[in-house]
């Protein structure tokens, strides 16, 4: 088994150090230290912003048909502008999400000495059983401990502190909001009530937002509890127990919304905390005990994970194996913590957590659809988490409903669209900078999601009623909204931009970012309209469409290399205006797509290698969480373990806080400061999946990329496509044993290296296979 925890003996200074908690809704980041802890408090639907309806004018189709005519001729200028005119809002109430207040504990401690023999701190995060504690010794005897759970089962944040003497626990406690809203007021003689509106003034006009409210309780065996302007102080208690739980008004304000968080605490409270912290690790190790896996030896046990960081990143190589299985259960962690099946909405671009970086600046902690949403989403399936994916799942349903209307307002189209970003609004139409917001393909790329999980859980009661009737809707949208090329005959669509890059066109030396057919969205477009052939074939639906989901895959341009031996990442072969850029969105070919293999599309493999290794040869790559995950993932899927282990090496030693939380570094992208970004701790946790295994429908690849430092190991859950379980087991690099847990009917390749079998498996069966893939057993 690897280790299960991450611990440090340095007190947490902020909040890259702190230790993530969360329920599925709230969340919370403790920073701890020896005299004083903080908690940084989220909640998942706290937003700013309001729905609004975007202003015109649009144009519809006739203005859609004039840029093209523009694009189509080489008039790229001319192009823009009518794109600028007709395809770009005005910024208006789009919100984000917002940091919901702090809870701040001062404890009163023997000072003196501290620095003498004998004084200890430690910290730490139970992955395990989702436990974050803290210990002070002090010379002497005196000791302090403190405990936090976040719990899904009970909907509350919990937690008890107490000393290792009777009467030896005094410590004040205080709350304050991010806002100006904040309010805090005495409800009895053990509960606060705390107020405030998610109001500010970046991505909003300072008025309009989600309201919270919120209890915080305190309960002490022995000592005294007094009170004075809002805050707590506590003298000569033997233990303290906290409980903390919140409700918003989103998605609507019915009447009476604000006595839930009520109830949910009177109801926790009257449970106790014992009895709340076991059914909180019942409920949390129900999921996360789903998988496991051991690299190598386990790590020195004396090393804490913030040195384990730096000593990987002074290394330069790949050592501590143990450091990327405890990333990949960390990954596991945070996807329970952040994202459960009742979640009211999924990860956004910081999880469930917010530091507040984000939303002071351009940025705004929302859902991007030009890769990160994706990418927070990439390992659900693969890490045997499912059942995490299911708030995404929701949410494309309510963001294909209202992307109906920019559909038709901005391009007089059938169907949905959705571009660059969203919110928890309905928020749909494009970015309101043509340059970066006119990804046209951005809801499409999300709902992509849906179909990795029905190819992984084979749910068909989730086809029907899910993914096949948003899907559907999207390929109206884009059989509708595409055009024919007059020069090639092909069905592209456009104008689009490849995110968030640029080319020349020609030798003028003006860079454009809007084209016609970019590479990006013709592979979406072919995975969308495949899959729904597909899915309107086994459900015996809508005849018509299959003829023209049919004849319009017939007609979608191949994917093509370029004149420099690379993969195009526009119809056209232009030369690159940001070489160096962080996104590399038309490799979603070979990843999570399959439209590129080694074994199937040798040359177009090829063409995939000489794309990254001419970005990862730029001085000035924009290296950033989500590129790092990404050259992990390509290189996976090109068999290349070697080169994959090199950049999840970097993103965990040169992208991550102390926290272990992943990073886009200060000055990319316009940020002030290094941001928290939590797609980097998925793409990771999936890129290290996909060196162990990697599937398509009907086909299980075993240890397809396995680095030559990972020679002997094993893993135990990993999911493969067709709802198949996996363990696998390996020495000196070679397949040792695997066992598939089939749950479903159907037949399935698997292979390793050059060697094959087939099985036909029956649901409810278990496969034993040897390292030569011989068959050893097979019972139902």
């Amino acid at each position: 088994m690897s280790d299960l925890k991450l611990w440090y003996t340095s007190p947490a200074e902020g909040w890259s150090q702190g230790l993530p908690a969360g329920s599925g809704r709230m969340g919370a980041v403790i920073m701890a230290s020896p005299r004083r802890e903080v908690w940084s408090m989220n909640e998942v639907t706290y937003w700013s912003g309001r729905e609004e309806v975007i202003p015109g004018p649009f144009g519809g189709r006739e203005a859609l048909e004039e840029m093209r005519r523009y694009f189509l001729s080489g008039n790229y200028a001319e192009g823009d502008r009518l794109a600028k005119q007709y395809l770009q809002p005005v910024k208006r109430n789009f919100g984000t999400n917002l940091a919901l207040c702090e809870l701040e504990f001062s404890f009163d401690q023997p000072v003196e000495g501290l620095e003498e023999k004998g004084f200890r701190f430690r910290r730490e995060l139970d992955l395990e059983n989702a436990v974050i504690r803290s210990e002070c010794h002090y010379p002497g005897g005196y000791t302090l401990f403190r405990e936090v759970i976040a719990s899904h089962a009970d909907d509350v944040i919990a937690a008890r502190i107490w000393s290792g003497q009777p009467g030896g626990l005094s410590f004040t406690l205080g709350a304050g909001g991010g806002t100006d809203s904040f309010t805090v007021s005495r409800l009895d003689d053990c509960t606060l009530r705390f107020r405030c509106q998610a109001t500010e003034q970046v991505h909003s006009d300072g008025t309009c937002g989600v309201w919270a409210e919120g209890r915080i309780r305190l309960e002490l065996t022995g000592g005294r509890l007094a009170m004075e302007d809002g805050r707590w102080t506590v003298a000569g208690a033997d233990e303290a127990r906290v409980y903390f739980t919140v409700c918003t008004d989103y998605p609507n304000k019915a009447e009476g919304w604000e006595q839930q968080c009520s109830r949910s605490l009177e109801q926790a409270a009257a449970k106790g905390y014992a009895v709340l912290r076991e059914a909180h690790i019942l409920d949390y190790r129900e999921e996360f005990a789903k998988m496991s896996i051991r690299l190598g030896e386990a790590a020195d046990p004396g090393i804490p994970t913030d040195s384990r960081i730096r000593r990987l990143a002074e290394g330069g190589g790949t050592g501590d194996l143990g450091l990327f299985a405890l990333f990949l259960q960390y990954g596991r962690y945070l996807m329970i913590a952040g994202s459960r099946a009742d979640s009211p909405l999924p990860l956004h671009l910081q999880g469930i957590w917010n530091d507040g970086e984000a939303c002071r600046m351009g940025w705004s902690c929302d859902y991007h659809l030009d890769i990160n949403t994706q990418m927070n989403y990439y390992p659900a399936e693969a890490v045997n988490l499912g059942a995490s994916h299911l708030p995404l799942m929701h949410y494309l349903e309510r963001l294909a409903q209202a992307g109906r209307r920019s559909a038709q307002d901005f391009y007089g189209s059938e169907g949905w669209t959705a571009h660059v970003f969203s919110n928890v609004w309905g928020f749909t139409a494009p970015g309101w900078e043509t340059s970066w917001g006119l990804n046209v393909t951005g809801g499409l790329w999300l709902a992509v999601q849906m179909i990795e999980h029905y190819e992984y859980s084979q749910d068909r009661e989730f086809l029907q009623r899910q993914a096949y009737p948003v899907l559907k809707e999207a390929a109206a949208f884009f059989l509708s909204y595409m055009t024919v090329h007059p020069d090639k005959g092909w069905l592209v669509s456009g104008p689009s931009n490849s995110p968030e890059n640029s080319f020349y066109p020609d030798s003028s030396g003006e860079p454009q970012q809007l084209s016609m057919g970019v590479t990006l969205d013709q592979v979406l477009i072919r995975e969308l309209f495949t899959f729904c052939l597909r899915a309107a074939e086994l459900l015996g639906q809508d005849k018509e469409l299959q003829a023209r989901l049919t004849g319009a895959i017939a007609q979608l341009p191949p994917l093509l290399t370029g004149s420099r031996g690379q993969l195009q990442e526009w119809l056209e072969d232009y030369a690159e205006a940001q070489p160096e850029h962080r996104h590399l969105s038309h490799l979603c070919a070979l990843y999570p797509a399959s439209q590129i293999t080694p074994e199937e599309t040798p040359d177009l493999s090829a063409a995939a290698r000489i794309t990254l290794e001419n970005r990862m040869q730029q001085d000035d790559l924009e290296d950033v969480e989500f590129t790092a995950a990404l050259f992990a993932l390509y290189f996976a899927r090109l068999h290349d373990g070697e080169q994959a282990c090199k950049h999840i090496a970097h993103l965990i030693s040169g992208l991550c806080f102390d926290n272990l939380l992943t990073y886009s570094k200060a000055g990319i992208a316009g940020a002030e400061s290094n941001i928290f970004v939590i797609d980097g701790n998925f793409g990771g946790t999936a890129a290290i999946a996909e060196l162990l295994l990697q599937s398509r429908p009907g086909e299980i690849r075993l240890l397809p990329a396995l680095p030559a430092a990972w020679g002997s190991g094993s893993v135990s859950g990993l999911r493969a496509k067709g709802n198949i379980e996996a363990d696998i087991e390996w020495a000196d690099g070679l397949l040792v044993r695997a066992v598939l847990r089939t749950h479903s009917t159907g037949t399935v390749f698997v292979r390793v290296r050059e060697q094959q079998t087939v099985i036909h498996a029956e649901a409810g069966s278990s496969y034993t296979l040897d390292g030569r893939l011989q068959q050893q057993t097979a019972r139902c």
